[in-house]
């Protein structure tokens, strides 16, 4: 059960398998566009709306696993020391420095989404976020449900958490996905960040790259 103190979350598949995949979504994202994804011999629980970072208990697995999508990546990252430990780290277009010249977002361009948050997220924003017009109109078909005051205010509260945290990364995700063609997170200053750092698929895709997999596994292989 969702409760209005704790980070949102919702269980994209629950039946008493062994191991748990724990999915951080990205910045203004709910769970509708992700139920296309074949769970297979994986639970796997979908964690986002970062309004609050206060997290749902977790149950004991015997391993989990991590996916960490977009400012998920950052989330993550973030709260690393009240999650289980994992058999696998994935970061999938992202950095822990979600706006940076160099790693992430360019500030200019986060302030700016950040002041016309709303008017964004009606127009052309989700757009940006594929590769393709059909991607696009795949996921209206399945597209979030969350109130547009709400996402904007968690960019809001992403912003000033961000402002106010100062990352030192340590060795943490054991893999990076990045797309040839993100224009949310440039591919350029995710390839800034994670080279040398860890193992790197690139991916012919945009920002939401989850049309190109069928099942979680997939994602965890990266294949």
């Amino acid at each position: 059960m969702k409760r209005n103190y704790l980070m949102q979350f919702h269980w994209l598949n629950k039946q008493n398998n062994q191991k748990l995949i724990i999915f951080f979504a990205g910045w203004s994202f709910d769970y509708k566009p992700f139920e296309f994804l074949h769970c297979e011999d994986f639970d796997v629980l979908m964690l986002y709306d970062y309004n609050n970072l206060e997290l749902p208990e977790i149950p004991v697995y015997d391993e989990y696993f991590l996916i960490s999508w977009s400012m998920g990546v950052f989330t993550a990252y973030l709260l690393k020391d009240k999650l289980p430990e994992f058999k696998q780290k994935i970061a999938v277009n992202g950095t822990p420095y979600p706006v940076h010249n160099e790693w992430g977002i360019p500030e200019k361009t986060f302030l700016l989404t950040l002041r016309h948050a709303k008017t964004g997220l009606e127009g052309k924003f989700y757009q940006n976020i594929f590769l393709s017009e059909n991607e696009y109109q795949k996921y209206i078909n399945s597209q979030v449900e969350r109130r547009i005051d709400n996402r904007a205010q968690e960019l809001k509260s992403l912003y000033e958490l961000i402002k106010n945290t100062d990352i030192d990364y340590i060795t943490y995700y054991d893999k990076a996905i990045i797309s040839d063609n993100d224009k949310i997170i440039p591919t350029k200053n995710q390839q800034n960040f994670w080279n040398e750092k860890v193992e790197i698929k690139n991916l012919a895709s945009g920002h939401f790259p989850f049309y190109n997999f069928n099942n979680w596994n997939e994602i965890l292989l990266c294949k």
